[in-house]
């Protein structure tokens, strides 16, 4: 598949490409380096990106619905109002990005590293984070009904106004006086 002049494909170099706006549902990007691409309001429903580099890339408004990226790495990078519904980003490395606004219901991100990562206002609902690590992670505001949070370790995260209505805490590290700043628990 060519798109933008670009050769999508699984193990790509796709480093700093310009996809804005592209539309890639159900491509095979696997193993692709999107370092630093800009993948702002493209459409990458039900794609392939298990293992793809995404560092510093940008994907600001992107829907990314029913996405594998499993053991991708994301590191530092911009999903501002990003839509993961149903995603899979199991393993996936996004410590530092920017998630504000991002919309992750039904996502499994199970075993992610999300360190100093910024989720403000986030939408959560029935997100596995199951043994997650979320260190000096921004979860204000945050919205995680029924999420899975078991063996999460949330010790030093930020959850001030979250709301964690039925979200199962089994083994979770909590940060001191969480109860007095959160909803639902």
């Amino acid at each position: 598949m060519e798109v933008n002049g670009y050769d999508i494909k699984p193990g790509a170099d796709l480093t700093g490409a310009d996809l804005t706006g592209a539309n890639l549902n159900s491509g095979n990007l696997s193993g692709a380096n999107l370092k630093g691409a800009n993948l702002s309001r493209a459409t990458i429903d039900f794609a392939l990106l298990n293992g793809a580099s995404l560092k510093g890339a940008i994907l600001t408004s992107t829907h990314l619905e029913f996405a594998a990226l499993q053991g991708a790495d994301l590191t530092g990078s911009l999903l501002t109002d990003i839509n993961l519904n149903s995603a899979s980003l199991r393993g996936a490395g996004l410590s530092g990005a920017n998630l504000q606004g991002a919309y992750l219901k039904n996502a499994d991100l199970t075993g992610a590293d999300l360190t100093g990562a910024n989720l403000q206002g986030a939408y959560l609902k029935n997100t596995n984070l199951t043994g997650v690590v979320l260190n000096g992670v921004n979860l204000t505001d945050v919205k995680m009904f029924n999420a899975n949070l078991t063996g999460a370790d949330l010790a030093d995260a930020n959850l001030t106004g979250a709301n964690l209505t039925g979200a199962n805490l089994t083994g979770a590290t909590m940060p001191n006086g969480w109860r007095d700043i959160v909803a639902g628990y």
